[in-house]
């Protein structure tokens, strides 16, 4: 069985999309209706801009998701029997299941990033990378931290945890982490606590973004980051997306279930092979292209 995976911020890079713009008319076309949607050419900072423009979250979020989105249209591959997606990926997933139309989801992602931003600005916060322990272990030292926020944010593959939280808490738990034998523990150049409860703000944003948007039926299961479960319900997935912002992407398992459920073959679409590497590390037997 083919699974489909997308990934997330982070993936983005100077020039990202030009060659589907050159080489794919279809392509072309989606470019300029997504320049269009958001009612700036964002195509020309993914080609030409600066790695300054990359990083901004307006601008990131929706680069990513439309590379991803184009890369998976341009495919000549038939439909995928299963998808999932990295944080800001599980959009790309949800037009890949035809869940969400190209334009919807675009919207959505654009005001996920402007929402997500604005909680950014509200409390100065961060992430930090931890190489070398247990998911269990990471999450248990995050939760003996009581007087700040710090969560465990990304289970990315074994040995290879994000936390988030305020920069106190991450702070915190970095030193602990280190005298629990954590290999690196290393803070992130982010803008925030991505996945954490001070994203809350932006959830409550979203919600009504989401809830007021058209959710398709499945074409094929989608398995989420909150629960890594497959989904196929469309009122289910929507509440997991609210829920996504403040709560750990379990990419480990998520890919773990996909394998246990049938997929041997992973084909990533997007910017880089990120989550090539991640899969790779999590299962090294099953194919990927």
């Amino acid at each position: 069985m083919k699974a489909y995976v997308f990934p997330g911020q982070g993936a983005q890079f100077v020039g990202m999309g030009r060659d589907l713009y050159d080489n794919y008319p279809a392509a072309r076309e989606m470019f300029e209706h997504a320049n269009e949607i958001l009612g700036f050419r964002i195509s020309d900072l993914m080609f030409d801009g600066t790695d300054d423009d990359l990083r901004r979250t307006s601008v990131t979020q929706p680069a990513v998701f439309i590379h991803s989105v184009i890369s998976y249209k341009v495919s000549t591959l038939e439909l995928p029997d299963m998808v999932a997606g990295h944080s800001l990926g599980e959009y790309s997933a949800l037009v890949a299941a035809e869940v969400l139309s190209f334009e919807d989801a675009l919207l959505l992602v654009s005001q996920r990033a402007e929402a997500m931003q604005q909680a950014c600005e509200l409390q100065p916060s961060t992430m930090a990378a931890v190489i070398g322990l247990p998911d269990e272990v990471v999450d248990d030292i995050c939760d003996s931290i009581h007087d700040n926020v710090v969560r465990a944010a990304n289970f990315n593959c074994p040995g290879q945890v994000v936390i988030s939280g305020d920069i106190e808490g991450v702070d915190k738990a970095c030193a602990l982490l280190k005298e629990h034998g954590a290999k690196r523990a290393l803070k992130l150049n982010v803008s925030g606590a991505f996945h954490s409860p001070l994203m809350q703000p932006a959830a409550n944003t979203l919600r009504e973004a989401i809830m007021q948007t058209h959710f398709n039926a499945t074409h094929c299961p989608v398995y989420q980051n909150v629960s890594a479960y497959p989904q196929t319900d469309p009122q289910t997935i929507q509440q997991n997306l609210v829920e996504q912002l403040t709560s750990p992407v379990r990419w480990t398992q998520t890919v773990r279930n996909m394998i246990a459920d049938g997929a041997t073959e992973f084909y990533e679409f997007g910017p880089g092979d990120v989550l090539k590497g991640l899969i790779r590390k999590i299962n090294p037997e099953v194919i990927l292209n």
